[in-house]
């Protein structure tokens, strides 16, 4: 394995988009081991790795994020958060955090809502008085959410790719998601209090009433996700389409889609669906070759070979999928990991959806933990930051994020609590 993986850290490190380095490490593995002919095979894995209907929902979830983000959501969302707590401490810091969680209910992808909240919030909060350094790294650490709030696009990967159920999964990932919200709001209420940031007026409640109306539509959207998959109105794919004529109807009553909006948001959809698909099929060649050589068995022997305390085996593995998280986008890791972290689950015996949130949670925080973390590159793009500013301000946010990862990794309850309490209503 020591050609596929020198050729992809070397293609990585020279700025070879990772789909290609991907690709071409298997395919060179393969070469120089001696498997030549089974080159002729990859094109049908890689088709294997998209041919699956429920990957129709990426490109379907993705187009309804844009057609509320194009229909003028993004914009309802922060006035309908600033309405309700922009005159707490913390003013549009907490606006911030609060329409992060409500932004990642629609939208299913950490940078887009980093790449959409951030041209809004990080400006404002800068000119209230608030760092943008600070401003950034908020965003940036807050959009964590659009990664494991229902309806993530990387939990749709996950579950395809583990044959976990995705409804289930769902309902799984909205707790640590309130837990991450929640603790972010503590330390930006506690940091604006220290450093003395200003608030917004406390608006009316007529005012808040207005907002409230119209907002409340967009905010309807993850509601009907989640009761349509688990009350069994329609499946997973069905609700990614239900989610894209929700979207549009939302976006006419509002008056703020045109066709050439809707057809904006259509191109937008099919460039990063053909960009995730693209990464899925190439990565399902490492998946191969990984598969061939045995890596997963061997890799469960090696670590039982240290140890076979569960406990000791969790902690290794979160730190392993953090350290990747660094470096690797969370569709690539779940896609390259996958069969060893069968194994993994094996090992521990923890409940298959926990499992999957805990994987989940550890890759979308790599999303914002240097050195290659994206969402921080992105903010650092739109507030023209140095990008060490934003780091220094990143890192308790992200510690606080880790907290709850620990918390999902070690007490169940934290994201199966919604799981149980629907199947107990049932």
């Amino acid at each position: 394995m020591a050609s596929f993986f020198g050729i992809f850290a070397i293609m990585l490190a020279t700025g070879v988009p990772i789909a290609l380095a991907l690709g071409v490490g298997g395919v060179a593995y393969l070469y120089f081991s001696g498997n030549g002919m089974l080159m002729l095979a990859l094109p049908q894995r890689m088709m294997a790795g998209v041919d699956q209907f429920i990957l129709l929902t990426i490109p379907l979830f993705i187009l309804a994020g844009m057609l509320m983000n194009i229909g003028g959501v993004t914009d309802r969302i922060v006035v309908f958060a600033r309405s309700l707590i922009g005159h707490r401490p913390g003013g549009l810091s907490s606006v911030t955090v609060l329409s992060s969680g409500f932004f990642a209910g629609i939208a299913g992808s950490a940078t887009a809502e980093a790449s959409a909240l951030g041209s809004i919030l990080i400006p404002s909060m800068a000119k209230q008085g608030i760092p943008p350094a600070y401003a950034a790294a908020l965003v940036g650490v807050s959009a964590v959410m659009g990664g494991i709030i229902p309806p993530s696009i990387t939990i749709i990967i996950y579950g395809v790719l583990s044959g976990t159920s995705i409804g289930q999964l769902f309902l799984a990932g909205v707790g640590p998601g309130i837990l991450i919200a929640l603790g972010l709001l503590a330390y930006a209420s506690w940091r604006a209090r220290r450093d003395g940031f200003p608030v917004t007026a406390k608006e009316s409640w007529a005012e808040r009433g207005r907002s409230t109306i119209r907002t409340l539509p967009a905010l309807f959207l993850p509601l009907i996700i989640l009761v349509g998959i688990r009350a069994g109105i329609f499946t997973a794919t069905e609700a990614a389409g239900v989610a894209v004529a929700y979207a549009t109807i939302i976006g006419l009553i509002y008056r703020d889609l045109t066709f050439e909006r809707i057809w904006g948001a259509l191109v937008a959809a099919a460039i990063v669906s053909s960009a995730i698909l693209f990464i899925t099929a190439m990565a399902n060649i490492v998946a191969f070759v990984f598969t061939l050589e045995g890596v997963p068995a061997a890799i469960a022997k090696g670590v039982l070979s240290i140890s076979d305390n569960p406990l000791l085996i969790l902690l290794m593995l979160n730190l392993v999928l953090l350290v990747l998280g660094m470096f690797l986008e969370p569709i690539s890791i779940l896609i390259l990991t996958m069969p060893i972290l069968l194994q993994f689950l094996k090992l521990i015996g923890m409940d298959p959806v926990q499992f999957g949130i805990m994987v989940i949670l550890n890759a979308v925080i790599g999303m914002a933990t240097p050195p290659v973390g994206i969402l921080l590159f992105i903010v650092c793009a739109v507030s023209g930051q140095p990008l060490t500013a934003i780091i220094k301000e990143a890192v308790p946010l992200i510690a606080i994020c880790i907290v709850v990862l620990a918390l999902v990794a070690l007490v169940p309850s934290a994201s199966l609590f919604l799981s149980h309490a629907v199947a107990a209503t049932g």
